[in-house]
């Protein structure tokens, strides 16, 4: 299919949460194929649509060799917690020490709409945990102590990439009449 452009930190529709997968369609199966091509060009260990600007709820993960997709995911976490490095393909080169549960119980969909069950843990549960986050308009740097979170928030106003995007404004080609229409 095709790399798709990662939405960046500030992008809303990162802060929207998404929705229910309805239609299990073409449409749905190119969005499958856009996420993993774009995570596996990134690369990165996981890409929820909101990070193509795609409010459904869809993510994909490429975790030790291992490329997958969910659909409508629901989480049940372990209560043994696990500290490490986490990153994000919409705030790059932005890493901080997150907690998450150390394992997790992942139902949902594949893109044919068949039920399935993903279980993993550690760098596979912090992804499924990450990713559907995403989709909750949650974003790692939420879950950051203050101190962590300030940092962050430092680190992403200094880099090179933040306030990138912002809306252009186009003149249009076609003659006006000196009064603006």
């Amino acid at each position: 299919m095709a790399v798709q452009p990662i939405r960046l930190f500030g992008d809303p529709v990162l802060r929207k949460p998404a929705l229910e997968v309805v239609d299990f369609d073409k449409e749905l199966h190119k969005l499958v194929a856009d996420l993993t091509d774009t995570m596996l060009e990134a690369p990165g260990a996981g890409l929820a649509a909101p990070q193509l600007g795609v409010s459904l709820r869809v993510f994909t993960w490429n975790v030790d060799g291992e490329i997958g997709h969910l659909i409508n995911p629901d989480l049940t976490l372990s209560e043994e917690i696990q500290d490490g490095g986490e990153g994000c393909l919409s705030l790059p080169d932005i890493t901080y020490d997150c907690r998450r549960a150390l394992s997790v119980v992942a139902r949902g969909f594949d893109m044919h709409g068949e039920p399935v069950t993903i279980e993993g843990s550690e760098l596979l549960a912090r992804a499924i945990q990450h990713e559907t986050d995403h989709l909750d308009g949650i974003l790692f740097i939420d879950r950051l102590d203050t101190a962590a979170r300030k940092a962050a928030m430092k680190e992403i106003r200094e880099s090179e990439w933040f306030g990138l995007e912002k809306p252009t404004v186009k003149i249009s080609p076609h003659a006006t009449n000196g009064f603006g229409f």
